[in-house]
């Protein structure tokens, strides 16, 4: 049954009635361009998440994570993710065939402020652009080439109010859900889930590069 939402927010004026915009450097600080800053930043993340939209409509969210500066900053306006292997689903890459447009969220281990970039990008096999980004004497098969638009550091509440990096605040990861329970529950029940676990096991350390 739909859940039913008593008057809910479909302006921009009530939203502004319920949450007031707040004066100050939160409404300024975004720019059109890489500064030293996020060149900074961006060279000490080895995570950030890419955010795309589908034909059909739908939003996807693709991790990406190598170590740390592992997106290169080539110039104020441009930046290069390399394609690890990985699945294959390649969601990111059909997406943006369909709809250029991106968003970038940028995290450092232990670091309670976030980056966020958004712009346009073209998927890129140029052998000059891949082979920079080689681990262990493999280059990514594709590159993401990203012309940034927009660019803004975000306050560091949401990862204080988490605790994400407090350790001893972390739930227990042990029994949490993972791949192998999600691929045994939707796409093949008749395998046995150690079965499962044991073959992503072995593509999670023969399959990094």
């Amino acid at each position: 049954m739909p859940l039913e939402i008593n008057a809910p927010i479909t302006t921009h004026e009530r939203l502004r009635e319920a949450i007031p915009r707040r004066p100050g450097a939160a409404n300024e600080k975004d720019i059109d361009h890489l500064n030293d800053v996020a060149r900074d930043f961006i060279a000490r993340s080895p995570f950030c998440i890419i955010s795309t939209v589908g034909r059909d409509g739908l939003h996807d969210i693709s991790p990406k994570g190598d170590p740390a500066g592992f997106v290169q900053v080539r110039d104020e306006k441009t930046l290069i993710i390399p394609d690890r292997v990985g699945n294959q689903r390649l969601d990111t890459f059909e997406n943006i065939i369909d709809d250029p447009r991106v968003g970038l969220f940028f995290m450092i281990p232990g670091h309670r402020d976030t980056l966020r970039v958004s712009g346009t990008a073209v998927i890129a096999a140029d052998e000059a652009l891949r082979q920079p980004l080689a681990v262990n004497g493999r280059a990514p098969a594709l590159v993401l080439v990203v012309t940034v638009e927009q660019a803004f550091m975000h306050c560091s509440k949401c990862v204080v109010r988490s605790k994400l990096w407090h350790p001893d605040s972390w739930t227990s990861a042990e029994g949490a859900p993972s791949v192998a329970r999600w691929v045994k529950s939707t796409v093949n029940p008749a395998e046995t889930l150690e079965e499962i676990e044991a073959r992503h096991d072995i593509d999670r350390v023969e399959r990094l590069y």
